[in-house]
């Protein structure tokens, strides 16, 4: 009886160039890369196709008020984001907030609809974490691009954002 050939490696993916990739390398980050079999536009089929949990995926959300401002705000993926629990943090100066449109996404943050992570944003852009996400070690944001995400911990992903902490997932 003859022993099997050893099986071949894992293909070794390289990560997408992107703003997220290139800013956590910049910093010094480790992350895992997902990839996907197929592009993804929702918390719930990323999370399905990295085969992970919605607690532990970032969803982030551009806003913008009436006076063209922006914020990313953060939750993890099994809440709904509350706009005026994040104005209200944000104080005064800020007006009432909406869902970003998919061409300011592209058009003000880089990032396509559906690919949106709190990494790498231009600096006037504050980045606001519900304070659950920090009940996670570790979490998934996307990697920038609708093929892959990203699993880091959660303390370099607060590191590098430079998120403040807030209330402001939807109570239910």
């Amino acid at each position: 009886m003859s022993a099997l050939p050893p099986s071949p490696p894992e293909p070794q993916i390289d990560p997408p160039n992107t703003v997220v990739i290139r800013t956590l390398d910049a910093h010094g980050v480790s992350y895992r890369l997902l990839p996907h079999d197929e592009p993804v536009f929702t918390v719930a089929a990323a999370a399905e196709q990295r085969g992970v949990i919605m607690e532990e995926m970032v969803k982030s959300i551009l806003l913008r008020d009436r006076d063209g401002k922006h914020v990313m705000a953060c939750v993890t993926g099994d809440v709904r984001i509350d706009p005026q629990a994040v104005r209200a943090h944000l104080g005064q100066g800020w007006s009432r907030l909406r869902f970003a449109s998919a061409q300011e996404i592209q058009e003000v943050a880089g990032f396509v609809q559906g690919a949106v992570a709190p990494v790498g944003l231009p600096e006037h852009i504050p980045v606001l974490f519900d304070r659950g996400i920090t009940e996670c070690e570790k979490v998934n944001i996307s990697s920038g691009d609708p093929m892959a995400g990203l699993e880091l911990a959660t303390d370099d992903l607060f590191r590098v954002s430079k998120a403040q902490l807030a209330h402001i997932a939807a109570v239910e």
